[in-house]
């Protein structure tokens, strides 16, 4: 089995969580990319779904989901995401994409958050690179403090406009260093999710779900 076979079946795995009704937020990627076409085949009433990047938002409506600004919804039910790294102590990589701001975002407005991905995420522990987001405004300094760090070649600004950048040190004591880079002026987000953040892990090997809890079913935030 491929690895986008994998992933469609995380994903279908995770839209079978969706009933009618829900406030739904959409990450963004790969593995959600599957996730939007098993949703809109379920045919649910009264979803209200949220993007955390335009390209999921383009991609849902194209498919005729229900997606709408998150402005006014204060909470939602379910969020579905990928991931880049999943640690066996929990912990989470996110932020190929450059929306990983967003995604934590939408993840703690959510009473579960669930991560979906293929076997090939599974990590024994976080390593770097550690995506960020940035201000552009005195982002020299700001990349100074966090040495060593670059800016991503090639990427695309952030949804809402900063700049996507990679922390290259060590990840050795992972709540320390996201400690440190939420307290680092200039740093709008970073891409290490808490263990305690996360609802469910939902990993497809070859052919079938792979059995895979680093936290407890229905941690996640509560309602």
């Amino acid at each position: 089995m491929s690895i986008e076979e994998r992933k469609r079946l995380a994903a279908e795995a995770a839209a079978e969580l969706v009933e009618d009704g829900m406030r739904v937020g959409l990450g963004t990627g790969s593995t959600v990319a599957h996730l939007l076409p098993a949703l809109a085949r379920r045919a649910l009433q009264g979803v209200r779904y949220v993007a955390t990047s335009p390209e999921t938002e383009l991609q849902a409506r194209s498919l005729g989901l229900s997606v709408e600004p998150f402005r006014t919804l204060q909470a939602l039910d379910l969020s579905v995401d990928g991931a880049d790294q999943i640690a066996a102590d929990g912990w989470v990589v996110k932020g190929g994409g450059g929306a990983h701001v967003r995604e934590k975002i939408v993840a703690a407005a959510s009473s579960r958050f669930v991560i979906i991905a293929d076997d090939s995420k599974l990590v024994e522990r976080v390593s770097p690179p550690i995506p960020v987001e940035l201000l552009s405004f005195g982002i020299a300094a700001t990349l100074a403090r966090l040495a060593p760090a670059r800016v991503r070649s090639g990427a695309p600004p952030s949804p809402d406009g900063h700049v996507i950048a990679d922390v290259l040190g060590p990840v050795d004591d992972p709540a320390a260093v996201s400690a440190r880079l939420d307290a680092t002026p200039g740093v709008v987000g970073h891409g290490l999710f808490e263990p305690a953040i996360i609802s469910t892990v939902v990993v497809a090997g070859p052919g079938e779900l792979v059995p895979f809890s680093p936290v407890s079913e229905g941690t996640g935030p509560p309602e």
